[in-house]
């Protein structure tokens, strides 16, 4: 890659002393050919998950150089938020003084694809300063059929969003086709990008989704190209307030359950997409657009995701 940025990969760590190898072990499979940073904040665990790390550090020195940064936050810190802002913190100044340096975040229980990294370094040399991550259940840990066709019917209905958004609002800077994700498990940002932004924010959730607003507030320009993705796991008990898991278990209950879920009828997507765009007055205004709109009223659930998907599936008469 022409003038490749220097990086580094910044994961929290909390009792995952079974998925942090697996973690590690992609990454030393990368594609990319120099050595990969790697900033652990290992915190408040109680199992093997440093001699993991330690045992990865030497199977891996030549290809991996794994700094670790152990850390027990008293009760009231103990969640992602300030785990997520130590890895990053570790990387940054892992980094040091470069200026064209990125940090990469993931979670300890993801599976990144070989060109993970070099996909998102990619985007970053054509001029993003934040780059999100499609994310995909793990095929190595099987889920039943009916939560398979649930999420891939969750993921229909976004691509069906996305659509609509790049029909009425299309970004300059994030053109179709491109996917929707942007979490703390894929999240790539410049470190001019994060500093400006001053670093993750402290809470106990959506810490990740409050960092983009953050940077895209100070101008930082987001992409989802579909080269970006990476692998989670379908694991429905997490480590992490309102993480992957909750969101696994939610799909789980859905498919036990079998009655309807409701969602957003499109018409609300249009009537925002509409929103949107009418707010892009100017470049300040452009930069203030996330932070407002998470100010406005949810939208109702007012369609069933199921008859919505039956009707796409049935053929014309």
């Amino acid at each position: 890659m022409k003038d490749e940025p220097a990086f580094c990969v910044c994961v929290p760590v909390r009792n995952e002393e079974r998925r942090l190898p697996v973690l590690l072990a992609a990454l030393a499979a990368q594609d990319i050919q120099s050595r990969i940073s790697v900033a652990l904040c290992i915190n408040n665990s109680t199992d093997g998950s440093l001699p993991q790390a330690q045992a990865a550090a030497d199977r891996w020195k030549d290809r991996l150089d794994i700094v670790v940064d152990l850390q027990t936050f008293p009760e009231h810190r103990a969640h992602t938020g300030a785990a997520r802002r130590s890895a990053m913190s570790a990387g940054l100044e892992h980094l040091g003084d470069r200026s064209n340096g990125v940090l990469i975040s993931t979670d300890a229980d993801t599976r990144p694809p070989p060109n993970w990294l070099s996909a998102n370094l990619a985007a970053i040399v054509d001029g993003a300063d934040l780059v999100g991550g499609r994310l995909v259940l793990d095929e190595a840990e099987p889920i039943s059929a009916d939560v398979a066709a649930l999420r891939q019917m969750w993921d229909a209905y976004w691509r069906e969003v996305r659509a609509i958004e790049d029909e009425i609002d299309p970004s300059p800077h994030d053109p179709a086709p491109r996917h929707g994700d942007h979490t703390g498990a894929s999240l790539a940002i410049t470190t001019a990008a994060y500093r400006s932004a001053r670093g993750v924010p402290e809470q106990p959730t959506g810490e990740d989704r409050a960092l983009v607003i953050a940077a895209q507030a100070q101008g930082a320009r987001l992409v989802h190209p579909l080269a970006v993705w990476t692998r989670v796991s379908p694991r429905t008990k997490g480590r992490a307030a309102g993480g992957m898991a909750e969101d696994m278990s939610r799909l789980f209950d859905q498919a036990r359950n079998g009655g309807p879920i409701m969602a957003p009828d499109f018409s609300h997507w249009r009537q925002r997409a509409r929103w949107r765009r009418g707010q892009r007055h100017d470049a300040a205004s452009v930069r203030r657009l996330s932070a407002l709109e998470t100010q406005l009223p949810a939208m109702p659930l007012d369609m069933d995701l199921r008859g919505w998907a039956d009707g796409v599936a049935r053929p014309a008469a």
